[in-house]
């Protein structure tokens, strides 16, 4: 909820007590002394006691809103929902719930799909979430959305499966992270499947699965004498015919700049989603 809208129902909440309470005040302030006298104090206590207790209510309700703010200010995550380094401790099989943001994904099929999506802290590999055509198309980059699944592991590649979704108000679209340093360092595995660049590689081969175009492109490039494993994941971004043909068109020795998701089978093995011939 926008702050600002929660600010002026606070406003609102504070000035209906006082009003309260004021018109309670003003009942006692104006009844004569006979009237007091006779009996009618007894009814201006309760008319007191029922405006104290609705403005306990209210004043229960703006301390619950105010709490809200703090939490939106302070990036903190609602009641159940783990931040990403909760997640990233978490055991392999445990049920997981965080709020993360669409970044790309894979192609629907048979009322699944599979997501790359990222927060400010880290990335989460949705695997093959149960959705329908209608809210896959929804599912834009940087709507946000809340997972409860299973945390998951297979070859390296740690994923959330048997998932179920909630659409939320909210948008973020990560940039991508040079990780150039990093390659051959261990410390590499804590961007899993964030958004991620490579500079300066260099070209060493490229083939297709299948040995045939039509399918994921795997590509070796190096850097300070060293091999590393990229793919162009056909099935996230391969009906993009003109970034297929020219990753499939590489040439050995050639210098350029990749983007992908840091997607991990065995080792890195960023999923491209960019690359710049230099």
């Amino acid at each position: 909820m926008d702050p600002h809208i929660i600010g002026g129902n606070i406003m609102k909440k504070t000035l209906a007590v006082v009003l309260t309470m004021g018109l309670a005040l003003s009942f006692v302030g104006c009844g004569s002394k006979e009237t007091v006298e006779t009996g009618s104090a007894t009814d201006a206590v309760s008319t007191l006691e029922d405006a104290a207790v609705a403005a306990e209510s209210v004043a229960e309700e703006v301390a619950a809103e105010v709490s809200t703010v703090a939490e939106a200010e302070n990036g903190e995550k609602a009641e159940g929902v783990m931040t990403y380094e909760e997640y990233a401790a978490a055991e392999v099989d445990s049920e997981v719930v965080v709020e993360t943001y669409v970044q790309a994904k894979q192609s629907w099929w048979e009322d699944a799909a599979t997501f790359y999506t990222q927060d400010e802290d880290g990335a989460y590999f949705i695997y093959n979430m149960a959705i329908s055509q209608e809210d896959y198309d929804k599912l834009t980059p940087g709507t946000k959305i809340k997972v409860t699944g299973v945390k998951s592991e297979w070859s390296g590649e740690y994923e959330i499966v048997d998932a179920t979704y909630e659409i939320e108000e909210g948008n973020y679209v990560a940039e991508a992270v040079d990780a150039t340093d990093l390659l051959g360092n261990d410390s590499l595995i804590d961007l899993q499947n964030q958004l991620v660049s490579f500079k300066d590689m260099t070209v060493e081969a490229v083939s297709y699965k299948n040995e045939q175009p039509g399918d994921d492109i795997y590509v070796t490039l190096s850097k300070d004498g060293n091999n590393y494993e990229f793919c162009l994941e056909y099935y996230l971004n391969g009906s993009d015919e003109e970034f297929y043909n020219l990753v499939g068109s590489l040439e050995q020795g050639q210098t350029v700049d990749v983007e992908g998701f840091l997607y991990w089978y065995e080792g890195a093995n960023p999923h491209l989603t960019k690359v710049t011939v230099k």
